[in-house]
């Protein structure tokens, strides 16, 4: 029988990689490193305030329109960030106020509501492989699969998409998370709009249009659709170990996705750090070669999926049998 979801075949799949670890590698790898976590954190806040500064105070398009794409995969990075706060892998040892504290920062730019991340990101790993129980499937995988249904993921139609989705996922949590993920969006909403005021009325219409709609929902949905189609769209759906898309190091890509390019090493090892997940993926480069995982390329995903009009969770290039000849000979082969 077709194994339903990940947790039913992990240990398969652990079982597959053990060869290739030692014990101390293995703890190693699992190591938090707080200091590092939050350097890279600064970093990010850094780099997002001094591309908000820009925003507000240059009005020419040159400037502000890639500023503006930049910004938008910052505000999917603090979703990245929110994402090690969901694995408790920040701090060394439990913290639960610390950690919640950062799970509601790192989830104010996008206003999603942590709670709901968490619960939705866990189900996922626990569901992976099927297309009922796994909220990403289920809820955010096109159904479409036309061209022009694919592109509205790249536009303001995404908030649409998610505020659904997640209504849906939400239906089956307790009264108690429902409650507290609608405090958690009410407040988020509440805040952003308050600093869409202070922009107006500190710099005008044009300059909340550049600081905070076009980052938010022009950019955004751009480098979260190009960061999910890297994840599970092109995958082996019967072979666990092919479950998510294997992306390899390349240094833009792990910059500007803060590592989350490493999403099958993810899925493996989910509480690696994300700081350790390019180590990891150089670790496995022997693994992947035994197993026959090929790695992929963003170029190619993105013709795969928009211009071959590729089908998500399939094989999308699967390896071709030789043609068979009208004698019934396999092509290639030489007759007797």
């Amino acid at each position: 029988m077709k194994p339903r979801s990940y947790s039913q075949v992990a240990p398969l799949v652990k079982k597959a990689l053990k060869d290739y670890f030692t014990i101390e590698e293995m703890r190693d790898l699992h190591r938090v490193e707080t200091s590092r976590h939050f350097g890279l954190a600064i970093r990010h806040i850094l780099l997002s305030m001094i591309a908000l500064a820009i925003l507000f105070w240059f009005k020419q398009p040159i400037i502000w329109i890639p500023v503006a794409l930049f910004q938008g995969f910052q505000i999917l990075g603090f979703t990245i960030l929110l994402h090690e706060q969901v694995h408790e892998i920040i701090f060394r040892g439990r913290r639960p106020r610390l950690n919640r504290l950062m799970g509601l920062i790192y989830a104010f730019p996008s206003s999603i509501s942590a709670t709901q991340f968490r619960i939705w990101h866990l189900d996922h790993h626990k569901e992976l492989g099927s297309s009922v129980h796994d909220p990403k499937r289920a809820y955010l995988t096109p159904k479409i699969v036309k061209r022009w249904y694919k592109l509205l993921y790249l536009t303001p139609f995404l908030f649409v998409i998610y505020s659904i989705a997640s209504k849906k996922e939400a239906a089956t949590y307790t009264q108690a998370e429902r409650r507290l993920i609608n405090i958690e969006r009410t407040v988020g909403i509440f805040l952003h709009l308050i600093f869409a005021a202070l922009l107006v009325l500190g710099g005008g219409w044009n300059a909340m249009l550049r600081v905070w709609f076009i980052p938010l929902f022009l950019a955004f949905p751009i480098a979260f659709t190009l960061n999910r189609l890297g994840q599970h769209y092109d995958i082996n759906p019967d072979d666990p170990i092919n479950w998510a898309t294997l992306i390899n190091s390349h240094p833009f890509w792990d910059f500007i996705f803060l590592y989350s390019n490493f999403h099958l090493e993810h899925h493996y090892f989910p509480r690696v750090p994300f700081y350790r997940l390019k180590e990891l993926n150089e670790r496995l480069q022997g693994f992947y070669t035994k197993h026959g995982v090929k790695p992929k390329t963003y170029g190619g995903i993105l013709r795969g999926w928009f211009i071959e009009n590729k089908t998500p969770h399939t094989d999308w290039y699967p390896p071709r049998k030789a043609a068979a000849l009208s004698d019934g000979r396999p092509a290639g082969r030489p007759s007797a």
